[in-house]
This record gives structure tokens, C-alpha cells and sequence, in this order.
């Protein structure tokens, strides 16, 4: 499968490798077709992995990650252009991190919205799936880092198919327990999440951790 990776910091090199290691053909998107960062990358990513512009990739890709800044996803989702998204699917791993006031950031998007919200209005003929915004990258990828791969993860969207199709990537990365929670409004939920796992992170010092649904 042909892979847009929007976003060239950890999440979105951590994402791209894997989706190379497991077969698929990446295109890393970033503002500048030059981008430093997504040369290096695609450079020691191997034969599937290129870069270009944001648009670029998104052009190159039949589904899109959305692995940019939160602050900053709806610029960049914008000169990715909305004709080239156009009916494909976008897991939006961003979180909507307010980070102007210092740390540890706040949300800019909370209780009433939610950034996959956010990205699902202005760009209304993209089937948004919220994803993998609850853990780090490299848990993403490799869940197994934690408890053998035995813990939580959700998906969030409007279209049952294109969750179908995420949940399926998932299963890729190694992940057992998917959870469907709804329309793109459970976005809400899971970024909410955030300033606990920031908490969490700084008690016990490492971010490789997760929680676990269990009933």
C-alpha cells in the first residue's frame, strides 16, 4: 500500500520505519520538499521510504497519517491540500498539546471538542479516524514493549469502513485489543487523556507504559 506520513518529528519517522518494515511505500510529507529531517529519514529508511511536500504525499498516498504537531495540523492538513485527501482515510495521532503557559502543556481543544473534531470539519470528504494518541511512538509500533503487547488501545471515527481498515494496520503493528468507542466525538475522550499520561510519565519515569481495558 502507497502511505502518506505527515510530519517528520519521532512519531511521524517512527510510524513511517514501521510502515516500511511491514511492506508498505512511504512518502514523508513536510513543509519544504528539502525538509532535513524527512531526507535523513527516507535516506536510511530504505527503497520504499521517499519525501517530499506535504502535498506531495498526500497525493502519493491512499491513506494518510497525520503525525504533525497538534497546534499545528490544520496548516499543514491545509497545504496537504484537501483535493488530494479527498475520500482517502487520515489517522490523526495528533494531540491538541497547548504548550504556550510552560509545562506540563494544557489542552487548546477539551470537553466540548476535540482536535479529530476539529479536523473532521474542515476537511468534511476525509474519513478522520483518531488513533494511537494515547501512548508513544514507540509502544505505538511495538506494543509488545509493554506487557507483551497485552493492553489497550482505541480508534475513534465516523466511517465503520475506514476504522475497519485502521484497526487492520493495527493489528499489523501487533496490537490484540482495539477498541471501537464511536463517531470522531470520542475524540474527546482519549485526548483528555493526555494530561494524565503526561503525569503518569513523570512519576514513573519512562513512557513506556499503557493502561489495559478490562471487564
Amino acid at each position: 500500500m502507497k502511505i502518506a506520513v505527515l510530519g517528520t518529528g519521532m512519531v511521524g519517522q517512527t510510524i513511517g520505519s514501521k510502515l516500511v518494515a511491514l511492506g508498505h511505500d512511504v512518502k514523508m510529507g513536510a513543509r519544504e520538499a528539502a525538509n532535513e529531517k524527512a531526507t535523513g529519514w527516507a535516506k536510511k529508511a530504505g527503497a520504499r521510504a521517499s519525501h517530499g511536500t506535504f502535498s506531495e504525499a498526500a497525493a502519493f498516498g491512499e491513506i494518510a497519517f497525520n503525525c504533525t504537531s497538534g497546534a499545528a495540523s490544520l496548516k499543514a492538513l491545509e497545504a496537504a491540500g484537501a483535493a488530494n485527501l479527498e475520500g482517502k482515510v487520515l489517522v490523526d495521532i495528533a494531540n491538541p498539546l497547548d504548550f504556550s503557559h510552560g509545562m506540563p502543556p494544557s489542552l487548546f481543544a477539551g470537553n466540548t471538542d476535540s482536535l479529530g473534531e476539529q479536523i473532521q470539519r474542515a476537511f468534511p470528504g476525509v474519513k478522520v479516524v483518531k488513533a494511537l494518541n494515547t501512548i508513544n511512538a514507540e509502544v505505538m509500533v511495538n506494543p509488545a514493549r509493554v506487557a507483551g503487547g497485552d493492553h489497550t488501545t482505541f480508534v475513534s471515527g465516523n466511517d465503520a469502513g475506514a476504522k475497519r481498515n485502521v484497526t487492520e494496520l493495527l493489528n499489523g503493528f501487533g496490537w490484540k485489543h482495539v477498541i471501537d468507542l464511536g463517531d470522531i466525538s470520542t475524540a474527546r475522550g482519549t485526548e483528555s487523556y493526555l494530561p494524565l499520561w503526561l503525569r503518569l510519565w513523570g512519576v514513573l519515569g519512562t513512557a513506556d507504559f499503557n493502561i489495559k481495558v478490562v471487564r
